[in-house]
């Protein structure tokens, strides 16, 4: 009788191995911190001129979502931020590794891009700014450790639905004799933002992703635990003046759990897409006037119903999808002025008349302190984090540039996942990231400040990326 109670239980903990092996525990937790700046005035580096917040008109958060299974543990987040520099990301996963034991090549920090939120860059000891660092740091670190803490056992999916009314890329060609000089005093062929002018405007420069992407995440009851979503749109602006907004993505967060019936405890986030070529003006359109903060409203009211419907799309959730992510540290070329590039950036510097520096192409005395920054640059290369994820049949792709929407494109035709979420402002800011049909026209994301990086650098990293998540699918 023992030995036949001994083989049986032997069986039984056989069983339960094999099958804690096929069927891993799937366990998720989110949570939302409040990072809205307590001390005014700060100021909002959305633009080339002083732009200082007196007050918040709505919150900013840093939320996180954090998934693991029985072999990986990774968390991702979501900051309300224009874009938050390298070393307080890192500071950041240091910091909540140290505190959850999750890996700190396993965290994912990007920046929604809202242009009306506080600089990341810090301040004088006791200053607004240094006071709001330390927020900061501390949210993005809180985020992560309490939604670590509310893990439970939970279910994933995804899906996509398009919303393509709402993206319009911003480059375009201009009809002939309407291109006026950039501010190296050279003619582009594209222009950003050229205005609605049906005499001067000609055709858009390159395409729009209008898919909405959601992973949704609900626990064993079906309840909803995060929405962790993307959209190729840079942001909405026109918010309240002097004041800290965290834009349609905000708005987005807020209202998601409503449409999905959350229990008072869903976080909805919402990251910034391949975005760096795409706004929310349709050119050729002319809209009714809106009042302040009305266009966030609608963006985020269309964008929140689009994710209702990309929610409706998903026809299971898995209890047990396969999860990975995989980081690796790329080198880039930093991108060198040419000497005659040098020689006229030295001339527009040395101008001192009034007469002639009004008569200097727009912002040309900003771009030629660039264009000497990069000639004076010590370093050669700029190493940067890319990270790819798996949870089921979505790939997730986080790169630290504000990426142009053709490289958003390839990325997710050529990746082996049945959806593909790609990340910008992922892990740190380092400028835009054109590819090189989009660097050969010019314009604002090519010009030397704005981007970086030499022009071959998108391939490198597409390239990179794409061997990653062929590494993730077949695991």
């Amino acid at each position: 009788m023992m030995i036949r109670l001994l083989f049986f239980s032997s069986v039984l903990l056989t069983a339960f191995s094999i099958n804690a092996k096929d069927n891993p525990v799937f366990r998720a937790g989110a949570f939302a911190a409040d990072i809205t700046p307590q001390q005014f005035p700060l100021n909002m580096p959305g633009g080339f001129s002083a732009n200082l917040a007196e007050s918040a008109h709505d919150p900013l958060h840093a939320r996180a979502l954090v998934l693991e299974d029985h072999a990986t543990t990774i968390a991702m987040v979501v900051v309300d931020n224009l874009g938050l520099s390298p070393a307080l990301i890192v500071e950041a996963k240091q910091l909540a590794s140290q505190k959850t034991g999750i890996p700190v090549e396993k965290i994912l920090v990007s920046s929604t891009h809202t242009h009306s939120a506080p600089s990341s860059g810090g301040g004088k000891v006791g200053s607004p700014e240094a006071a709001y660092l330390q927020r900061l740091l501390d949210g993005i670190v809180e985020s992560i450790v309490k939604a670590h803490e509310t893990r439970r056992p939970a279910t994933a999916g995804a899906a996509s639905h398009p919303l393509p009314e709402e993206v319009f890329n911003r480059r375009w060609y201009l009809k002939p004799g309407k291109m006026t000089p950039n501010p190296f005093g050279k003619l582009d062929e594209v222009r950003m933002n050229p205005g609605t002018d049906p005499d001067t405007i000609d055709r858009p420069a390159g395409p729009t992703d209008p898919d909405f992407l959601v992973l949704s995440v609900q626990d064993e009851k079906r309840q909803q635990i995060a929405l962790y979503a993307s959209y190729a749109l840079h942001y909405v602006g026109a918010t309240p003046p002097k004041q800290v907004s965290a834009d349609y993505f905000g708005e987005f967060a807020r209202l998601m759990p409503s449409r999905l019936r959350g229990d008072g405890t869903m976080v909805a986030m919402l990251a910034n897409g391949a975005s760096g070529d795409i706004n929310n003006i349709p050119f050729t359109v002319t809209r009714p006037p809106r009042e302040t903060f009305e266009q966030v409203r609608i963006v985020a009211q269309k964008a929140a119903d689009a994710a209702w419907f990309a929610h409706r799309h998903i026809t299971t959730h898995d209890p047990a999808p396969k999860l990975g992510m995989v980081e690796r540290l790329v080198n880039l070329r930093y991108r060198r002025p040419a000497k005659e590039d040098i020689a006229a950036a030295r001339t527009v510097l040395g101008t001192k008349v009034k007469e002639e520096i009004d008569a200097l192409p727009r912002l040309a005395q900003h771009y030629a302190a660039s264009v000497l920054a990069a000639a004076e640059r010590s370093e050669e290369t700029l190493t940067v984090p890319v990270q790819a994820i798996r949870v089921g049949d979505l790939a997730i792709c986080g790169l630290p540039f504000e990426v142009l929407v053709e490289i958003g494109l390839e990325l997710r035709e050529k990746s082996p996942f049945a959806e593909t979420m790609v990340i910008g402002l992922a892990n740190g800011r380092h400028g835009y990231l054109p590819n090189p049909s989009q660097h050969a026209l010019g314009g604002y994301e090519t010009w030397l400040g704005t981007n970086t990086v030499e022009v071959d650098s998108s391939e490198i990293l597409t390239k990179q990326l794409l061997e990653m998540l062929g590494e993730l699918k077949g695991r």
